[in-house]
């Protein structure tokens, strides 16, 4: 089997395996306890909180620990857009056509149930967002915009320190979902950007699943989406998952590590392995932007092809990719991304989403290319 799904998920670093470990053998107190078992968890708690703040150029205070990053998507939104109103704000918030579901589903809530005002902007045929395009839906209701930093689906980096500068000279709030860059690339130190909160998913970056973490400036206020006790400073309820926080923190250290080495090394690998898949099937069509894209990811249709049949034949054959669509019972859907950018709902329907990671080696790209060659010859006869 080969693993190239790296954007759905990651495997755990031994690392981080092992700086979880007594926080599931040894050390269980509830960290609201104020016994000695429970203090023992609070430290563990607070020491990654500050670890997490340093690499993120933030204050620990800042860090709101949640269950992943939709939950930390769903925060940043419904909480920022709800307490705007309810200061007295306006209620018109924009996003963009390619966000991610828990963005846009978000949206479409405070727009259905709670009567907000959305706009959602569209890309240009390469994924990307004009800035200008954002200058212009801005109004004096305007109070939240969330624009995620890379796409899930084509790795297309949005140019979000720009949007958020427009932002910030309205006096309007900025969110960005920065669950697929972290790790990946470099982000700005958030103190010093004109964000006003950030998304993490910690087993994006080889860390554990269900934690994640939303970065929120100090002194901005947030409605708690979720009741219960005053956990994470009174904005997120419900106690905390000890050995998750502790591993994202670990995760987070071990992702700066040679992560500029890395970066070059899977572009490298990408394009070795667009350069093979271009020649079994030169039709096939490269979506999103290459030049402002995340190394690791690859997204390609293949005009003519039955993307259910192609992704069946692709699983049997040992790979494991992503359709970067929503999956249902005897059909794929068009993804909502690609679709955004232009490309026609029968071309998109045959797409395979590769994402490389640190275990993705060049004779598994070359692998890859030939366990796909069979593939593509009978699924293309077939046609």
């Amino acid at each position: 089997m080969i693993y190239l799904d790296y954007n759905a998920t990651t495997p755990l670093a031994p690392q981080v395996v092992a700086a979880m470990r007594p926080y599931f053998e040894e050390f269980h107190g509830n960290p609201s306890s104020i016994h000695t078992a429970g203090r023992r968890t609070r430290a563990a708690i607070d020491d990654s909180r500050d670890q997490l703040a340093r690499i993120l150029g933030a204050k620990s205070h800042e860090i709101i620990f949640t269950g992943g990053g939709t939950e930390a998507d769903n925060l940043a939104i419904l909480g920022l857009a709800r307490r705007r109103a309810a200061d007295g704000g306006g209620r018109h918030i924009i996003t963009c056509a390619t966000e991610h579901h828990a963005v846009l589903h978000a949206f479409e809530w405070l727009a259905l149930r709670e009567g907000f005002s959305i706009t959602v902007l569209p890309v240009d045929a390469h994924g990307r967002l004009d800035p200008a395009r954002l200058q212009d839906a801005l109004t004096a209701e305007t109070a939240l915009v969330s624009v995620m930093s890379a796409n899930n689906e084509t790795g297309v980096r949005q140019p979000v320190e720009e949007l958020s500068a427009i932002c910030r000279k309205r006096g309007v709030f900025f969110h960005t979902d920065a669950i697929q860059t972290f790790g990946k690339e470099p982000l700005p130190p958030l103190g010093a950007s004109s964000f006003d909160a950030v998304s993490l998913a910690a087993h994006k970056f080889y860390g554990p699943k269900g934690v994640g973490a939303l970065w929120l400036r100090e002194g901005i206020s947030i409605d708690r989406t979720a009741f219960g006790g005053s956990h994470e400073g009174d904005r997120r309820a419900g106690t905390e998952n000890v050995p998750g926080i502790v591993g994202m923190a670990a995760a987070a250290q071990l992702a700066l590590e040679g992560m500029t080495a890395e970066t070059e090394r899977l572009h490298a690998l990408r394009e070795r392995l667009w350069q093979g898949v271009s020649a079994l099937s030169p039709s096939a069509q490269r979506n999103g932007s290459s030049e402002h894209a995340l190394a690791n990811t690859l997204n390609v249709s293949f005009p003519g092809l039955d993307g259910e049949s192609l992704h069946i034949s692709l699983d049997l054959a040992g790979l494991c990719v992503s359709s970067g669509s929503a999956c249902m019972v005897g059909s794929i859907q068009p993804s909502h991304v690609l679709l955004a950018m232009g490309v026609a709902p029968e071309v998109a329907q045959a797409t395979v989403r590769f994402s490389l990671g640190k275990m993705t080696t060049a004779a598994e790209i070359e692998d890859t290319l030939v366990r796909m060659g069979p593939v593509l010859a009978r699924l293309s006869a077939i046609e």
